[in-house]
C-alpha cells in the first residue's frame, strides 16, 4: 500500500499541509530501509531512490530540506527526518551532490542550536522544545555514524537540555520553562535520543522506563494526535533498552497496530495522514529485524 502512495516526483504525503511534505517522505523511506531495501537492491529499492532525490531536490543551498511550499508549522521536523534518512543512505548510494548535501544539512542544524543547547520549529537559535530536539539529535547521531563531522559538545549540551527537561515522576516535560507536565510519546522520544546520544545517566533512564512502561500500548490509545509518534519512540526507547523491557512492550505494541490495520494494508492518522501513519507502524513492526544502522542497538 504505502509504496503505492509516492508521487511521481518521489514525495510522500497527501494531507493537507503534509502533502508532499519532506519530514512524511523521509519516514516512508525509513519504512523501506526497515524491511531489508537499499537503493540498488531489493523490491523498493526505486522508491528509496525517488525519495532521496525527491530530498535532494528541497535541499536550500543553506542545506535547509523543506518543501517549496512550505506549509507546516514545524518544518525543522522535516528536516531533521529527511536528515536522517539521507545520513542512512549514503554509502549505499551514488546519487550526485548527496554527501555535499547531507553535510549542509547538518552544518544547519548545527548553526541553529539554542543556548540551552535544544530547537524549535524553525531554523532560528531562539526558542526550544524537547521534541524538535530529539528529532536533530537523531539526524546528528546518523550522520555522524557515517563520518559526518558533528562535534561532541553540540551532543553534550543537547543532552543537559534533554536531561533537565526531566520531571520527578520520570517523564519529560515539553520545554525547560513549562508547567512539569509529563506526556508518554515525548517521554519515549527524549529516552530515545538519550540512548542515541551515548547518554550514561542509567539512572535517568531507568526512571523515564519506569514512567514509560506504566501506559503500555493498549486499544485506547489509536485515537490520541500523537499515538504514531508514541508507538515510533517508544518502541525504539524500548528496544534499545534490552530484551526484559522489550518483551513487555513490543508483544503490546505489535497486536494493536495489526489490530487497527485496514483491509487495504495501511494505517490511519486524520491529522498527518495515512503515509505517516502506515510508515510509523511499519518501522515499529521491523524494528526486530535491525536492519538500519541508526535503530540498531
Amino acid at each position: 500500500w504505502l509504496s503505492q502512495q509516492q508521487h511521481a516526483d518521489g514525495s510522500f504525503g497527501s494531507k493537507d499541509e503534509f502533502a508532499q511534505n519532506v519530514g512524511v517522505t523521509a519516514l516512508c523511506g525509513m519504512a523501506f530501509l526497515s524491511s531489508g531495501s537499499v537503493p540498488d537492491a531489493g523490491p523498493y529499492a526505486t522508491h528509496l531512490k525517488l525519495c532521496t532525490d525527491y530530498l535532494l531536490s528541497c535541499s536550500a543551498t543553506n542545506g535547509y530540506i523543506v518543501e517549496s511550499d512550505v506549509k507546516t508549522h514545524g518544518p525543522m521536523y522535516g528536516h531533521g527526518f529527511a536528515t536522517m534518512f539521507l545520513a542512512e543512505i549514503y554509502g549505499m548510494s551514488d546519487q550526485p551532490g548527496l554527501r555535499t548535501k547531507l553535510k549542509l544539512a547538518v552544518e544547519l542544524i548545527l548553526a541553529t542550536q539554542n543556548e540551552q543547547g535544544g530547537w524549535r520549529y524553525f531554523p532560528i537559535p531562539d526558542e526550544a522544545d524537547i521534541s524538535v530536539t530529539v528529532c536533530q539529535v537523531m539526524a546528528l547521531r546518523a550522520a555522524r555514524n557515517k563520518g559526518v563531522a558533528v562535534p561532541k559538545e553540540a551532543i553534550d549540551i543537547a543532552v543537559q537540555y534533554i536531561l533537565k527537561c526531566q520531571n520527578p515522576d520520570g517523564g519529560f516535560r515539553y520545554r525547560l520553562f513549562d508547567a512539569a507536565d509529563s506526556k508518554q510519546p515525548r517521554s519515549a522520544a527524549a529516552l530515545v535520543a538519550l540512548y542515541s546520544a551515548g547518554a550514561l545517566q542509567i539512572d535517568v533512564r531507568q526512571q523515564g522506563l519506569n514512567y514509560l512502561l506504566k501506559s503500555l500500548p493498549d486499544q485506547k490509545t489509536p485515537e490520541q494526535e500523537y499515538y504514531d509518534y508514541g508507538q515510533y519512540y517508544g518502541a525504539l526507547a524500548c528496544w534499545h533498552a534490552g530484551d526484559e523491557v522489550w518483551d513487555q512492550w513490543f508483544p503490546a505494541a505489535r497486536d494493536l497496530i495489526m489490530h487497527t490495520q485496514t483491509r487495504n494494508g495501511n494505517w490511519t492518522n486524520p491529522w498527518i495522514g495515512n503515509e505517516y501513519a502506515t510508515a510509523m507502524s511499519l518501522i515499529v513492526l521491523q524494528i526486530p529485524y535491525d536492519y538500519v544502522p541508526i535503530f540498531e542497538r
